[in-house]
């Protein structure tokens, strides 16, 4: 077999991947992630159903795919912020990212974050730019003083609370995910306090809405 022939075979194994990626995202955004089903795949793609383990060895060898390929994903958009120069500032625009993926689409958040599939567990190769993206946010943590593995889980933790009540509760608005910018200062005001020196916009709007109108008790 020639190279030539070889690649034309790869390219096209890697296209018809990509075509199967697209559909069971799109059967799980109509049916819910969980009831991804390998015979409506087949049959959405024009293939026979065991014409689909030439490409994963199993319906959680998809889910594997999906995983790496929602991450993959999450990873680009962050490494494709440029430093502005102001640590809290790249701080603050950092989780925007994650916020504004999980709330693009409920079902690629529910696979990368709920894990909703009993028994799936990503591999490591799958689940490397996940990690790649975590430690990306460790590092703007830590240009702001923040350190301890304690406080990276502290923030870690109120991010993904705010985006788990949006993307439960309201996922086509902005009722928690607008309080990002405030949760992010009241942490650097606790366990940065020597960055927190100016608040961020959101944070002095929400300051001036608490203060009482002139004149009324």
């Amino acid at each position: 077999m020639s190279a030539t022939t070889e690649g034309i075979r790869e390219t096209r194994r890697r296209e018809t991947l990509a075509q199967l990626l697209d559909v069971a995202w799109a059967l799980s955004r109509e049916h819910g992630v969980a009831a991804l089903s390998l015979h409506e795949l087949a049959r959405a793609v024009g293939m026979r159903q065991p014409s689909l383990y030439t490409y994963f060895d199993s319906k959680h060898g998809l889910y594997d795919l999906m995983y790496r390929d929602a991450n993959t994903e999450l990873l680009a958009r962050a490494q494709a912020l440029q430093p502005s120069g102001d640590p809290v500032a790249d701080l603050h625009a950092f989780p925007r990212v994650l916020v504004d993926f999980a709330a693009e689409d409920a079902a690629r958040y529910q696979l990368v974050f709920l894990r909703p599939i009993p028994g799936f567990v990503p591999s490591a190769e799958a689940y490397e730019p996940a990690r790649e993206f975590l430690a990306l946010f460790v590092r703007r943590l830590a240009a702001v003083g923040v350190t301890e593995p304690g406080d990276v889980d502290l923030f870690v933790a109120g991010i993904a609370g705010l985006v788990d009540a949006q993307v439960a509760n309201d996922p086509t608005g902005d009722r928690w995910t607008r309080h990002l910018d405030r949760v992010l200062d009241l942490y650097l005001a606790a366990l940065a306090p020597e960055r927190a020196t100016k608040a961020s916009p959101a944070t002095e709007a929400a300051r001036r809405q608490r203060r009482p109108t002139k004149g009324r008790p």
